[in-house]
């Protein structure tokens, strides 16, 4: 692209000659002209004789002076060494047969902060606790649930902060899980009684030890480990209903957590972080609580309005816009890790122009939790 415009340049110069390059240093005396000089010399010559092989001899030795130039820009900004996020160095777990980020059930939150300081939110889950976020610009993220004690009760992770006992890692094959960890469950009993686990799944959950552990599987990347929670069994037996009521608690918590997972998700591909909008909140709130309150899931209302016809009403005001639904999911890392599953949805998490993102949650009469995402750019 640089030498496409160069050769534009050296086109406007030949016609407009060294009065446009006197007019430039004039402009700025400061500035190093080196390059135009030479440009200047050569097409002084080059409008004398229209030498098309001295133009050419003159335009490489211009490259090779630009080049030069762009190598040491390139040099001066690249990221210094003290702003790079190191990735902790993961080892093998002593008590559990898997940790996130070096911490495994069972550690203490002082043990935790001690590593990774305080965490950057907390906000209530599914469990009745809270999921305390940890990251560093989303980098490095990983989320953890205490007992009233402080003790480590759950963990999840969508980056490569998993270590095991055994060869599990992410981007393990989802065979390899299973000829490892055994048959997955098919069921899960809270209270009296026994939910099925929908046979069409992207994820297996075992019970191992004093844990249930459910592996996340990326089906656009060939079924493999994508994330991972873990669980412990009083954590998830003190949970006796397959849907937690839906509080306004619970209701910005799932918020906040499907905001942050989607940002963990764009850095772990390499994208910025979105930046959270609460009015289109609102926007996402009012369509998940009207999908709710009138048993249906679609992006048009029943009053016909598109997702961009509900944000223009809502006076926001967009060049481009993306909506992702989800419905029925136990929590917002369930729903999260669906979306990612379906082509669609995974396009506009990792639509890299996007800048903007609001969650609404509400949640039906059985409280089962309805989830709109809304992303765009202004």
């Amino acid at each position: 692209m640089r030498k496409i415009l160069l050769l534009a340049a050296i086109f406007i110069l030949f016609f407009s000659g060294s009065d446009y390059l006197a007019k430039i240093q004039q402009k700025n005396d400061t500035d190093d002209l080196s390059v135009f000089r030479t440009l200047e010399n050569g097409l002084t010559n080059i409008k004398e004789t229209i030498d098309i092989e001295s133009l050419l001899h003159y335009i490489t030795d211009i490259f090779d002076q630009m080049d030069d130039s762009f190598t040491d820009f390139q040099l001066e900004n690249k990221e210094h060494p003290e702003n790079i996020i190191e990735q902790p160095t993961l080892t093998t777990p002593v008590q559990q047969l898997f940790s996130v980020a070096n911490i495994e059930i069972g550690d203490t939150k002082a043990i935790v902060e001690k590593l990774y300081g305080e965490a950057k939110r907390v906000t209530k889950n599914e469990y009745g606790t809270d999921w305390h976020a940890y990251h560093d610009k989303y980098r490095n993220f990983f989320m953890v649930a205490y007992n009233e004690s402080g003790g480590v009760v759950g963990l999840y992770t969508n980056q490569d902060l998993l270590a095991g006992k055994n060869e599990i890692k992410m981007g393990t094959a989802k065979e390899t899980v299973r000829e490892l960890m055994g048959e997955p469950l098919s069921s899960i009993k809270k209270g009296f009684t026994n939910y099925m686990l929908e046979s069409k799944r992207d994820y297996d959950m075992f019970h191992s030890g004093n844990s249930f552990i459910t592996f996340f599987y990326d089906k656009h990347e060939n079924n493999t480990v994508t994330a991972i929670q873990i669980i412990n069994n009083q954590l998830e037996n003190s949970k006796e209903v397959f849907y937690t009521n839906g509080t306004d608690e619970l209701m910005e918590g799932f918020e906040l957590q499907l905001f942050d997972l989607t940002n963990a998700t764009r850095v772990k591909f390499g994208l910025s972080p979105l930046v959270w909008d609460d009015h289109v909140r609102i926007t996402a709130r009012k369509h998940s609580l009207d999908m709710a309150k009138n048993d249906y899931f679609n992006h048009t209302n029943l009053q016909g309005l598109s997702p961009f016809d509900r944000m223009k009403a809502d006076h926001i005001h967009f060049t481009m816009a993306g909506e992702n639904l989800a419905y029925g999911q136990l929590s917002s890392i369930f729903a999260h890790e669906g979306l990612m599953n379906s082509l669609g949805h995974r396009k506009n998490i990792l639509q890299h122009e996007y800048e903007y993102l609001g969650v609404g949650v509400a949640f039906n009469s059985e409280s089962q939790p309805y989830f709109t995402e809304k992303f765009y750019k202004k």
